[in-house]
């Protein structure tokens, strides 16, 4: 992250180690749209990223499948899906969504993503969940299958195919998720990885299989792609289950390691509150996490950035600010404060904006939920929107049900 006293506006161009540059500081957060078509991008979903070409400088597609037996998860309905990348069938697909988000000057990036025990939806489609070890979650009732040493393997180069793939399909960058409970969390986590092989063990063993990611990413983007083209990495700061799990002291050793080797252009940490503290910390995970993200990487954070006074605020913690339910319910909120029109943005979502902002139909049906945390403002005039019975409730576990409780991270 780069440090100094001039003031930071969210307008400012900001050019990544690579040379891209984006035309400000704000990034919309990769959100599932519960958009996909047999995985494939559909009409719903070019609307909405259509409509969000002016959303950001930036713009992280949704969390995308790199294997078959790596998604999807959370599905609202049938036949309307997390999206996939692992094959070249998604292709045409995902190259209209690249088209689309860039015609506005906007650099598209396609977050890359295993799901490991997170893929709910997969034995519905009779797939096999895959896992670093097999345990009991209380919380998952379908067979799940501990990866083999080769089939890990396999993930990793997994991985590069989808890269490979994203690169071809016009895409300015990936960002390589390795937050919220999925696979490359899963093996980080002393919770979840109960492996004795070099896949798990040691903190260092532990680290193996993001390590090999990253580098296959890498690998691949230095043969294939422009000069320019940009990579990242998300990251949850911590996963504290009573007292196994990791917490921010491992998770930046782990980050030290990723831009010690490789030159990835930004980090991106994936938090409940953007001004969230650690219990045993004075600072922000933001500032904690800058000695281990170094000067030449950019630094991105997220959580519950709701208007341009939040991300402002949150600016004086970071490079770069990422926002999620806000552009929901204004696709055209980076325009806005780029262009000094900050009071036009609109700010609770209703029945008359969910069209205007072509919100897909999976996310309407989750957001129209009375149930739905951390919720839209406005959400009580789009309760009639919702179709009883459709969403499977599954979808509000673990970081989205109603017992996540916002307050608690504010300090």
């Amino acid at each position: 992250m780069n440090g100094g006293t001039i003031m930071k506006q969210l307008t400012d161009h900001i050019t990544f180690r690579h040379g891209a540059t984006i035309n400000n500081r704000l990034v919309q957060a990769p959100m599932l749209t519960n958009s996909g078509d047999n995985e494939a991008v559909s009409q719903d979903t070019l609307d909405y990223y259509g409509a969000r070409s002016q959303s950001a400088g930036m713009v992280i597609v949704e969390y995308t499948s790199v294997r078959k037996n790596g998604g999807p998860s959370r599905s609202w309905a049938d036949n309307r899906e997390q999206l996939a990348i692992y094959d070249d069938r998604f292709k045409p697909g995902m190259t209209k969504v690249a088209k689309a988000l860039k015609k506005d000057g906007n650099k598209a990036i396609l977050q890359l993503v295993h799901s490991g025990r997170e893929a709910n939806y997969a034995p519905k489609l009779g797939r096999t969940v895959e896992v670093p070890s097999q345990m009991d979650f209380p919380w998952i009732d379908y067979p799940l299958h501990e990866l083999t040493s080769e089939e890990v393997e396999q993930v990793v180069k997994d991985f590069g195919a989808a890269t490979k793939r994203a690169i071809d399909c016009g895409f300015d960058g990936v960002e390589i998720h390795g937050a919220n409970h999925y696979l490359i969390q899963q093996f980080f986590s002393a919770f979840s990885n109960h492996r004795t092989d070099k896949w798990g063990g040691s903190l260092e063993k532990r680290m193996n299989f993001p390590l090999a990611v990253v580098k296959e990413v890498m690998d691949v983007v230095k043969q294939y792609a422009p000069k320019d083209f940009i990579v990242g990495y998300r990251i949850s700061p911590e996963e504290i289950h009573q007292t196994v799990g990791y917490t921010w002291h491992e998770s930046t050793q782990l980050i030290k390691v990723i831009t010690d080797n490789y030159d990835l252009d930004y980090i991106h940490l994936s938090l409940p509150q953007y001004n969230a503290k650690p219990q045993d910390s004075s600072s922000t995970f933001a500032e904690l996490f800058q000695p281990a993200i170094g000067s030449e990487a950019k630094e991105i954070i997220v959580g519950n950035v709701m208007s341009e006074a939040d991300a402002q605020d949150a600016l004086k913690l970071t490079d770069l600010v990422a926002m999620a339910r806000a552009m929901l319910i204004d696709p055209a909120i980076g325009l806005k404060i780029e262009e000094g029109r900050g009071d036009e943005i609109i700010r609770k979502i209703s029945p008359e904006q969910v069209k205007r902002s072509h919100l897909t139909p999976g996310l309407i049906n989750l957001f129209s939920d009375p149930q739905m945390e951390p919720h839209l403002p406005g959400r009580e005039t789009i309760y009639s929107l919702h179709q009883t019975g459709s969403l499977n409730k599954d979808v509000l576990k673990n970081g989205t049900s109603s017992s996540f409780n916002l307050d608690h991270f504010k300090k």
